[in-house]
């Protein structure tokens, strides 16, 4: 038997794969004892409320993969190790801490019923053979249940749900990154290409490879320089496909290698050495809010990627249709800048967040295609795919989720690519079929003469496609289904 001052805590790594900010590791390592930082891929839990839980995509297997391999890295520099299982993460853990004589476990906590269940199946095996464990808050600014109406329910409108997030204070300040870890040496990990996370025939994630260095040092760098050099202008610039206006750090925050409260102070005190950028990190910190926002909706909805918010929408007259979806899928619409969109989402698993509800919204409404549709191709292909934002985004479009979007928004993809994407740079990138046409001209190449299509090498209908749909006639037919589910 161990002595008392030398048996090892666990620290169970969730979504939080980060050293810095990580509140269960903070506890286990102020402990004073030897810790064993685990990580375990679970597709195996049995309570019914885990077994719902959804398999990550693959563009977010790939990312997190890498955050993984990442976390490795710095723990063997701090003198630690990870060890990788894969199975029912009670019965993996309970067993680990049998055969390393563990006093406790801990972990931090993560605010989705699914999580929350398996959490709780980890606290009971753990109670079973006498092992302690301490769970922690460390995925969200503040606890839902912190932020409730009078009635006692979540807010299902951003604003008020924003200002009462800001009238509650600044989160409290990030945790340090522990200078050295004690750890157990010899521990069975699996390796961690056996969890079969990367694609391999075909390997299509060269283009994910080329735009994203996942990890927590990564994540922090770019944290630092988006507040050092690419905030200023971003409450006007950030709508602008064409340039890299936004911070690119949802995936890194999907996987915890960035914490919101990270996010948060460094923003604050961004704004306190330049209040020239004031504007800008409010808006700014309003995006970390609105993330926020849909993870308490999760919350609230654990089924929020298949259940419509409002009821009414259950009886919308959605359209079942392969041929639009595969061309949806596939970025040939017709429409460049929707186009654009969904080719830069396969090649980098992210698309900009404009051009995002524009593409959201030509297929639930110009297509008349169920939002669950495109809820599935995006957790499929984005990196940043979040249980909370995304079906969340998706519902916002669609009309049928909180804080909705008026049904009768329905974005015109012609002036929104002339709106944010003037001069056409971005589509020229990702649409290069289209690349010599004028910006005049690039966001309805149909509206070109002959002469000028064959001066720009397009043929439409044959090196590109003419309009899934016309713009007038789908904008009147969706119209006119959103009549019959609205209320009178």
């Amino acid at each position: 038997m161990t002595s008392p001052s030398e048996r090892p805590a666990i620290v169970w790594f969730r979504d939080d794969l980060r050293l810095s900010d990580h509140p269960a590791l903070h506890a286990a390592v102020a402990s004073g004892v030897p810790v064993i930082c685990l990580y375990v891929l679970d597709a195996a839990s049995e309570a019914p409320q885990a077994r719902s839980a959804r398999p990550l995509g693959g563009a977010a297997r790939w990312w997190l993969a890498q955050s993984l391999r990442a976390l490795q890295k710095q723990l063997n520099q701090n003198g630690a190790s990870l060890v990788l299982r894969r199975g029912s993460a009670a019965r993996i853990i309970a067993e680990l801490a049998r055969q390393t004589d563990a006093a406790a476990v801990f972990w931090n906590d993560i605010a989705h019923e699914a999580d929350q269940a398996i959490a709780d199946q980890v606290a009971s095996a753990l109670r079973e053979a006498g092992v302690r464990s301490h769970r922690s808050p460390g995925d969200l600014l503040v606890a839902p249940p912190d932020i409730r109406n009078k009635d006692g329910r979540g807010l299902r409108v951003f604003t008020p749900f924003w200002r009462r997030l800001q009238s509650l204070g600044d989160p409290p300040q990030p945790l340090p990154a522990p200078i050295r870890l004690r750890s157990i040496a010899d521990l069975a990990s699996d390796r961690l290409e056996s969890f079969g996370l990367e694609p391999t025939r075909p390997d299509w994630a060269q283009g994910l490879r080329e735009a994203w260095i996942p990890g927590e040092l990564a994540g922090q760098q770019r944290l630092t320089e988006f507040l050092d050099h690419g905030v200023a202008g971003y409450a006007s610039q950030r709508d602008r496909p064409d340039h890299g206006g936004t911070s690119r750090l949802s995936p890194h925050l999907r996987f915890g290698e960035v914490s919101p409260r990270q996010v948060w102070h460094a923003a604050r005190f961004a704004a306190a050495e330049r209040p020239a950028l004031s504007e800008d990190i409010h808006k700014f910190l309003s995006e970390l809010g609105w993330r926020e926002f849909c993870r308490h909706l999760l919350y609230d909805v654990p089924d929020l990627s298949n259940r419509n918010l409002q009821p009414a929408f259950d009886a919308f007259p959605w359209r079942r249709d392969d041929v639009a979806l595969r061309a949806w899928q596939r970025g040939q619409t017709g429409y460049p800048i929707v186009d654009a969109g969904m080719r830069e989402l396969w090649h980098t698993g992210v698309m900009h967040n404009r051009v995002r509800m524009v593409a959201a919204s030509l297929l639930v409404k110009h297509l008349l295609i169920d939002w669950r549709e495109g809820e599935r191709w995006f957790w499929d292909t984005l990196v940043d795919a979040d249980p909370g934002s995304n079906p969340a985004n998706w519902q916002w479009v669609a009309g049928s989720g909180a804080d909705a979007a008026p049904y009768f928004r329905i974005f015109n993809p012609i002036l929104q690519g002339e709106k944010f994407d003037p001069d056409g740079r971005y589509v020229r990138r990702w649409v290069p079929e289209l690349a010599a046409l004028p910006a005049p001209l690039i966001h309805q190449p149909w509206s070109a003469s002959p002469i000028e299509l064959r001066s720009a090498g397009v043929t439409l209908g044959a090196t590109y496609p003419a309009p899934i749909i016309d713009h007038k006639t789908g904008r009147e037919r969706a119209l006119k289904a959103y009549d019959e589910v609205r209320p009178r």
